[in-house]
């Protein structure tokens, strides 16, 4: 029977295992996804297998500069109790580390990796903090930043972890920089801007967001009964500032200064701060990661679990 690289994927997601091991166990097994679990199981690399495959949707999203290396990373399991784990915690820490250290690609890479201070790859350390914590753990997604200046914040103990890189010249106090970049975060954190600018946005979501509000202007002036292209007309206006609108709640710059208490943009903040330092401040890119975000969760009644467990 022979397999694929789909195959291979689908063996790691089920076992937590690494990929090289993955393909190993298909090849003796002649692509037998049954027997190659039990081929893994028999070498003591999938012991937890099963908890491998259940849905993990807390845990938290982590951010750090090291060596002056931005990275966040969210590292998911099951239960938000695990958020509160000093090895789980310790895990999360290691793998930042990794993913610096090791220059990964992506998540394939990073889990075929050396954990640090360790004999082991990521893919096996994760698998033994699956059996000693009794969850699925799994490494989701991370973002690397290596060049400019990275300023992390991570909001509510790891529910949300956000990187903001700054361009910076002729500024020396790295204080007042490194203040702005949390003040950013912050803002990133609890506005949720999904693009940088308006330049960054993509063309045909802005064209789509026109042609629904227009419509939706056309639609409201037909109640005023005027001539057709005087409706027009105005729709075409109410769309300019519609669209202004738009622009404000999805790109960081074009947003409201929260803690200006909204009477600056974000923009205009940073050139201000960058005015007083007597230099300049850009803004590279930023990445926000919400644990979570995007999985979707089972719902299942905890406390009827847990009660039927000790039945």
């Amino acid at each position: 029977m022979s397999f694929t690289a789909q195959h291979v994927k689908e063996l790691r997601e089920i076992t937590g295992v690494g990929m090289m091991d993955c393909k190993k166990a298909l090849t003796e097994t002649g692509g037998d996804m049954e027997k190659a679990i039990a081929y893994l199981r028999e070498q003591g690399l999938a012991s937890a297998q099963k908890k491998a495959g259940r849905i993990a949707a807390e845990g938290v999203a982590y951010a750090t500069v090291i060596d002056d290396i931005g990275v966040v990373v969210e590292v998911n399991a099951e239960t938000d109790f695990v958020a509160k784990n000093e090895k789980f915690n310790d895990f999360v820490v290691g793998v930042a580390k990794a993913i610096v250290k090791n220059n990964p690609a992506d998540i394939d890479a990073l889990m075929a990796s050396k954990y640090p201070g360790s004999d082991k790859t990521v893919a096996e350390e994760q698998q033994e903090m699956i059996v000693v914590i009794g969850e699925n753990i799994s490494v989701r997604r991370f973002k690397v930043y290596k060049d400019g200046l990275s300023v992390p914040y991570i909001h509510a103990g790891g529910k949300i972890g956000v990187i903001v890189n700054l361009e910076v010249s002729d500024i020396s106090d790295t204080d007042a920089i490194v203040t702005l970049g949390k003040d950013l975060a912050m803002q990133i954190a609890s506005m949720n801007p999904q693009y940088l600018d308006s330049t960054s946005v993509n063309a045909k979501e802005l064209e789509k967001e026109r042609e629904i509000q227009l419509n939706k202007a056309i639609e409201e002036n037909k109640a005023k009964n005027l001539p057709e292209d005087k409706s027009r007309q105005i729709a075409e206006s109410m769309v300019k500032g519609r669209m202004n609108k738009f622009l404000e709640d999805i790109c960081l710059l074009n947003q409201a200064y929260v803690k200006g208490e909204g009477k600056e943009t974000v923009e205009k903040h940073i050139q201000e701060v960058a005015k007083s330092l007597g230099g300049s401040i850009k803004v590279n890119a930023f990445t926000r990661f919400e644990k979570g975000e995007g999985i979707e969760k089972k719902q299942d009644d905890f406390a009827a679990e847990v009660a039927s467990m000790v039945k």
